[in-house]
């Protein structure tokens, strides 16, 4: 591919990564992803304890909606009854917004409403879809709409701080969002005040001002959401039953200064989710919430990157990585690609742990496409090019040679020139320019194809290859492209060949067209260059040089039927052939004569293949 073309599909593939990562297509298979890197399942906080109403305290209890005010006005008691053992804060995830029992409803609002009691109730937000306008007059169809805030009946909602306990369920279906608080609209603020935190930051933040320290309100998104990394999977939270705690069967120790959560714990409240960082079990409300305040004590939260700065970065690397490993092997690719998706999955989880979310499918999505690619050009591609090539080659070289070099692989083909040692073979007609002026044009065609057809075949025949045609002359190299054992012996025999069968082909055009033909045949070896020469969109398989133009000269002074070879040409194959000197004679080009022989006969017998019988004088 030429490297402009290249460029411009890199920078076409560069756009549509960059599109991907900006519009989130693989958003469940890149969270599969980071849920499972950027997760740091590093242990629970022993601070945050669940008091859970559980089958235990059901089964003693019954259903909860009949007691559920009296008991849990008695756990409040009975935890901040020893003050030197008493909870820092006590969360109740719980929506308790209708009146049930006076007595319990009133118990429960007084036991909160304590002095030195810093208890948080549950509340409910209820998100109602409706058109809008933004501030600049845009309409718009918002779903994060605030319809109502279910908030606890109103004797609790005056003892007690609240916040809500809505899950940020993703598209996927798993929790890995929160948020700190929501604006509430006008119509709602005599509920709430401006702003309504959730239920895992307000326990965070009265924790947090409780001993004196900083809190610490992560940034969110345009949604108002950020992401949190689980510090525990399910059932890892330290839980008691609220029946045990009730029944003086765990030490009130247990929960001094800690953060009690007391929530639903059976399967019956239907309270559970599936969390991000365990798939496959399920995860009850009140752990969620114990995860989001422990993120946020230990800043384990998270940002994404802005849609245009990931698309850029996506963008970038696919670019930087197709630019700069174009001309590297299938193997260094791979090689590099997975080192690449490496150092990156470890950047984002060093990232995540500095507050930074990055996507990560989208980058490997491109990694593997790439090494697709690149295998893809590099080995299928190069395949057909070289069966085409081979199968271009059969009809210069004897097809069985390209078979067998196509067979074992040994096979390069290179571009440009190399200096090689060759037999070169020149045969012409003699005579053919008269004859063609007495004869039709469609005869004479069909004249010099049956001549080409037999040199070709006597060409081949000998393993040689074809290397051009010029009008009524052909020319013939031995031992290029590929290595020809005994070349210059196979040359030769080729020219014999070529003269011997023009007899029967003098025959067949005598009774055909009442013309006959004579060939003219010269043989020279040495060293030439040979390669692919011309230009980028024209290029001919040739040999040039002294050697190959000898051979023409040779060729020219044949006369009909007569096979000159070159003194270079005899010696390398005295004993094998009886040839007679024609004397030396002037070539055209060159400033001394030099000696020529005319081939008499070929002794096959006596020297096929016995190369200890070729005299080298190079």
């Amino acid at each position: 591919m030429k490297k402009h073309v290249y460029t411009i599909c890199v920078i076409a593939v560069a756009l549509f990564m960059a599109l991907m990562s900006f519009l989130d297509p693989l958003y469940s298979v890149d969270t599969y992803i980071t849920d499972h890197v950027y997760s740091r399942l590093n242990g629970t906080d022993p601070r945050i304890v669940i008091v859970g109403i559980d089958e235990e305290t059901l089964n003693e209890y019954g259903n909860f909606t009949v007691w559920s005010r009296g008991k849990l006005a008695e756990l409040i008691d009975k935890l901040y009854e020893d003050e030197e053992n008493a909870p820092a804060v006590v969360g109740l995830d719980f929506i308790l917004t209708d009146k049930l029992n006076e007595a319990d409803d009133a118990a429960l609002a007084s036991a909160a409403s304590k002095e030195g009691r810093d208890v948080i109730v549950g509340t409910n937000i209820v998100y109602r879809g409706q058109l809008e306008t933004d501030s600049k007059g845009r309409r718009f169809y918002n779903t994060e709409h605030v319809a109502n805030i279910e908030m606890p009946y109103d004797e609790l909602n005056e003892a007690a701080y609240s916040g809500f306990t809505n899950a940020c369920i993703a598209s996927d279906g798993y929790v890995r969002h929160s948020m700190n608080k929501i604006s509430v609209p006008e119509e709602l603020k005599d509920k709430a005040s401006d702003t309504h935190e959730s239920l895992a930051f307000a326990i965070y933040k009265t924790y947090q001002q409780k001993h004196g320290n900083r809190v610490n309100e992560p940034p969110t998104n345009s949604s108002g959401q950020f992401r949190f990394l689980y510090s525990g999977e399910s059932g890892e939270y330290s839980e008691v039953s609220l029946r045990a705690v009730l029944s003086d069967k765990v030490p009130m120790s247990a929960f001094k200064d800690a953060i009690v959560m007391v929530g639903a714990y059976a399967p019956g409240f239907q309270d559970s989710y599936q969390p991000a960082s365990d798939r496959g079990r399920t995860m009850y409300g009140v752990e969620i919430h114990a995860n989001i305040i422990q993120a946020y004590m230990q800043s384990k939260t998270l940002l994404s990157l802005n849609r245009f700065e990931m698309a850029f970065i996506t963008a970038l690397i696919a670019a930087l990585f197709a630019l700069l490993l174009r001309k590297k092997g299938p193997s260094v690719i791979i090689i590099v690609s997975l080192a690449i998706s490496a150092v990156y999955l470890l950047l984002g989880r060093f990232l995540a742990g500095k507050g930074v979310y990055i996507q990560c499918a989208y980058v490997i999505l491109f990694m593997i496409i790439a090494d697709v690619y690149f295998i893809f050009e590099k080995y299928v591609v190069e395949r057909i090019r070289r069966r085409h090539t081979l199968d271009v080659f059969k009809k210069y070289v004897a097809p069985q040679v390209v078979d067998e070099l196509s067979h074992t692989g040994d096979f390069e083909l290179h571009l440009g020139g190399e200096k090689r040692d060759i037999a070169v073979l020149f045969v012409d007609i003699r005579g053919f320019t008269s004859m063609s002026e007495l004869l039709e044009p469609e005869q004479v065609v069909e004249i010099l194809n049956e001549y080409l057809k037999h040199v070709t075949d006597c060409v081949l025949s000998h393993n040689g290859t074809l290397d051009k045609f010029i009008g009524d002359a052909a020319m013939a190299i031995f031992n290029a492209p590929f290595d020809l054992d005994d070349y210059v012996y196979q040359a030769v025999a080729t020219a014999w060949d070529i003269s011997r069968g023009a007899q029967k082909l003098e025959k067949q055009l005598e009774e055909k067209f009442g013309r006959t033909i004579k060939f003219g045949v010269g043989v020279n070896c040495g060293p030439a260059i040979v390669g692919n020469i011309g230009c980028d969109f024209r290029m001919d398989y040739t040999a040039i040089g002294d050697t190959v133009n000898t051979s023409a000269r040779l060729e020219s002074n044949a006369k009909a039927g007569q096979i000159l070879i070159s003194e270079d040409v005899y010696n390398k194959l005295k004993g094998r052939i009886e040839a007679e000197s024609v004397g030396e004679i002037p070539l055209k080009g060159k400033s001394n004569k030099i000696e020529i022989f005319s081939v008499v006969k070929l002794n096959k017998e006596e020297g096929k293949n016995d190369e200890s019988k070729m005299v080298d004088n190079t």
